[in-house]
């Protein structure tokens, strides 16, 4: 499957020729930045992350483990206090609230790890060094019949450069 790969100077440029790509039905497609763009990012997957679904079960765990744990160790070890249950609420949600930020923040890196791929992996073969610099790419993975048009598409989008590479 051929693979084109373009460099563009500016963010604009770059979120408009994804824009463009996405309309014409090319999702197989990557994007490097030298920083974050909130139009690039936009451009390329306009969902929001699915992090905030482990951040969200890491909280609720946490408070439930919180409040588990310190009514476990009230029946275990009971110690009768001015006249309160053994198993008050009000008491325990300073640990049920820090026990629901450690795990939430657990849960998000771990969340961060898995679906935004930072553990360690090989670099694409497609990267360039200028990425990281000052200029922007995108990768396009497109059938043989497909290449003019992307290619086209690209240059309309002000690339510096466009490049066909056979994968």
């Amino acid at each position: 499957m051929p693979t084109l790969v373009s460099v563009f100077e500016l963010p604009s440029n770059t979120a408009s020729a994804v824009r463009k790509l996405r309309e014409r039905g090319f999702d197989d497609l990557t994007t490097y930045s030298p920083a974050p763009f909130p139009e690039l990012e936009e451009a390329e997957d306009p969902k929001p992350s699915k992090v905030r679904i482990f951040t969200l079960v890491g909280g609720l765990t946490g408070v439930v483990l919180g409040f588990l744990l310190q009514i476990w160790m009230s029946w275990e070890w009971p110690i009768k206090i001015a006249g309160k249950g053994y198993a008050s609420i009000p008491p325990y949600s300073i640990v049920g609230f820090e026990l629901t930020i450690l795990l939430g923040g657990f849960f998000t890196f771990f969340g961060l790890l898995i679906l935004g791929g930072l553990y360690p992996r090989p670099v694409d073969k497609h990267y360039d060094a200028r990425f990281s610099a000052e200029d922007f790419g995108v990768v396009v993975r497109c059938d043989e019949r497909d290449v003019a048009e992307v290619e086209q598409l690209m240059r309309s989008e002000s690339a510096k450069e466009v490049s066909l590479v056979e994968a």
